[in-house]
């Protein structure tokens, strides 16, 4: 691909194409890898022990105060777990003066009464709150901790706070089975939202892709299973749900368009179009302690790889649900062509397509005892690391 592929152009119209390129909306500040934590199916870069370089409190304010001057008006603190920093508070601060509508994205380890008591009164908006399973048992190991007991308290803190009450539990093959007791735990806690969130299988659970993928028998009895409590519970508590991708035929439209109102950075300062926009070889991604976010998001090789159509391959460029999907994932889109430029496989259209009904057929064949589960941790991450070097 040349280097100029994604320098901005004028337009026919006379507008430049910054001027067309929207605002971002969300901003996601990773502001730290390190996590009490080892989920195998943690979105963080697998090789994120061989950088431990994190922004400073002052530089995480600079870029609060820019993304918002850009226009993000949503903020989500995340990490790995974002309680480890000291300075959590005060950034919680800085947010609430700038305007933003502050989340928190959570495991809960951490989170103290004093914490979410003062998190309470700098003006902290939401709390996102992470369980791996219903049980103890199945918890604990998801998570290679014992913080089962732990999370529970600290969903009773944030009832306690009056705070919206939202529960986030990622399903695989190993819970899925336990849908029907994971709402139950979800009406016990008081949740206002439940996200079942089913898992992508970038970073770590890429790593563990043969061991949680479920079954296509799982995901339906689990359908039903969730369409069965929405007509039971109401309005009493909202259920997400959504279909792993490898299991459509329909490519979802992955942050709504690359470049378009999420922006992410990372721990280190790098800005990323979304959480694994670093799997894609050939793109540097920009560093907010080198150049303003507003530079980024505008004008950087990066952010416009993949925005608008131009970059787009057949049966992409043709095809008029182009404007409803933007061709899918570009991270899956690697991962399974090896060229991020192609059709999400998911998509029924691609050339490859074969390639995700095969992942789906190995599934239901394959013993989920076969191979162990690989836990997010330095030493993991820094062998993986070294293999791919």
């Amino acid at each position: 691909m040349s280097p100029d592929f994604w320098k901005l152009q004028p337009s026919e119209d006379g507008l430049s194409e910054t001027a067309k390129i929207a605002p971002p909306l969300w901003l996601l500040a990773e502001v730290t890898y390190r996590c009490p934590l080892h989920c195998v199916f943690c979105y963080n870069p697998v090789n994120y022990a061989a950088n431990k370089k994190e922004l400073s409190t002052e530089q995480w304010k600079d870029v609060l105060r820019q993304a918002r001057k850009l226009g993000a008006a949503q903020l989500g603190f995340s990490g790995g777990e974002p309680l480890v920093r000291d300075d959590l508070e005060e950034l919680i601060g800085e947010a609430h003066q700038l305007g933003y509508y502050t989340n928190l994205i959570t495991s809960g380890v951490g989170l103290t009464e004093a914490r979410i008591s003062k998190m309470k009164e700098l003006g902290l908006d939401h709390i996102q709150l992470s369980f791996q399973d219903s049980t103890k048992e199945m918890n604990d190991f998801l998570s290679s901790t014992k913080t089962f007991d732990l999370k529970s308290r600290v969903a009773a803190l944030i009832k306690k706070y009056d705070y919206p009450m939202v529960l986030n539990v990622v399903l695989h093959r190993y819970n899925l089975d336990h849908i029907g007791r994971i709402i139950e735990m979800a009406v016990e806690m008081g949740v206002e939202y439940l996200e079942l969130a089913n898992t992508q299988y970038y970073a770590w659970a890429s790593i563990n892709r043969e061991q949680l993928m479920p079954t296509r028998e799982q995901l339906e009895r689990a359908e039903v299973i969730v369409q069965e409590y929405r007509a039971k519970l109401g309005n009493k508590l909202k259920l997400l749900f959504v279909v792993p991708d490898l299991f459509e035929d329909k490519p979802k439209a992955c942050m709504n368009g690359w470049g378009s109102v999420f922006l992410a950075v990372a721990a280190d300062g790098s800005a990323l179009p979304c959480h694994a926009a670093q799997s894609i070889p050939g793109l540097t991604f920009p560093n907010v302690t080198e150049q303003s976010l507003h530079d980024i998001w505008y004008h950087s090789e990066a952010f416009n790889a993949f925005r608008g159509y131009e970059w787009m391959k057949e049966p992409c460029r043709t095809c008029p649900e182009k404007e409803k999907d933007f061709g899918g994932c570009r991270c899956q889109a690697y991962a399974l062509t090896g060229d991020a430029r192609n059709a999400d496989p998911v998509c029924g259209k691609s050339p490859s397509h074969d390639v995700v009904k095969q992942i789906v057929l190995q599934t239901k064949q394959r013993p989920v005892e076969e191979k162990p589960l690989v836990f997010r941790n330095d030493i993991n991450s820094l062998r993986l690391a070294a293999d791919h070097s």
